[in-house]
């Protein structure tokens, strides 16, 4: 687990975000801290991966075993502290997850390593991963698209990350763009209820279902699902919806 950076040439870094992330990032497994928001959404985005990954193996939901996900490769882009990477490896994923906030990939690392979970964790872009010749059966990008620097090289990273012998899957969580979600998931959420760091969003790089299944078929992505994710008072979160607020987005990448 080499916590270095490495080849930090790229395009999708936002130098402003990681600094925000990496004076806020120790905090990341207290279930009542700064993250909160993400921990309530966590059992939500697993659900809504683990449908999804019945394409690859359909009987991953059904399975009677310990370890459904045996033998299927994941890279989390923009893992943080590691709050899904965790989740998939006990469902025995091979997962990889990278971010570029060298204080995420500690504090995912010495997570992991106390859990005794086989997690490989890198301080580097997905670009940069890609250009090494990485290849994955899921390219999972959740609540990460909002704050890169250039959208369309985020998504084609995304795509270039996927298997060539045969089709991959994409999945990516992010918040519409709209004045509700503006209202809610920015201010709201941020500086009332205080369910994320103030100033973690620029409601600017919020991105519509439209504006992203668009962006990602140029990318080579073809998004064929979009589920919204709703607010819910018994769970926090649930799926389902119309995608006004929160959403999740699924698409394949074809093998070239």
């Amino acid at each position: 687990m080499a916590n270095t950076k490495e080849n930090n040439n790229d395009a999708t870094t936002d130098p402003d975000e990681i600094a925000r992330f990496d004076k806020i990032g120790a905090d990341w497994w207290d279930e009542a801290g700064i993250f909160r928001a993400l921990h309530r959404l966590t059992p939500v985005r697993m659900r809504y991966i683990k449908h999804h990954l019945a394409r690859l193996r359909p009987d991953s939901i059904t399975r009677k075993s310990s370890t459904p996900l045996a033998g299927i490769s994941v890279v989390d882009i923009g893992c943080g502290g590691g709050l899904l990477a965790e989740p998939l490896a006990r469902l025995g994923a091979n997962v990889t997850g990278i971010d570029m906030s060298e204080v995420a990939i500690d504090a995912a690392s010495a997570h992991a390593k106390a859990a005794r979970l086989p997690i490989t964790y890198r301080l580097i872009s997905a670009e940069n991963l890609a250009s090494e010749g990485a290849r994955f059966d899921l390219v999972i990008a959740s609540e990460v698209i909002e704050h890169v620097a250039d959208r369309g090289a985020f998504l084609t990273a995304m795509a270039s990350l996927g298997r060539r012998d045969i089709p991959a899957i994409a999945i990516i969580t992010t918040i519409s763009r709209n004045m509700i979600a503006t209202v809610l998931a920015k201010y709201a959420a941020e500086y009332l209820l205080r369910l994320a760091p103030p100033g973690a969003h620029d409601a600017a790089k919020f991105i519509t279902p439209k504006t992203l299944r668009r962006e990602a078929k140029a990318a080579g992505i073809n998004i064929d699902d979009i589920t919204g994710i709703r607010p819910s008072l018994l769970s926090g979160f649930a799926l389902g919806g119309p995608p006004v607020i929160n959403y999740a987005a699924t698409g394949l990448i074809e093998p070239e």
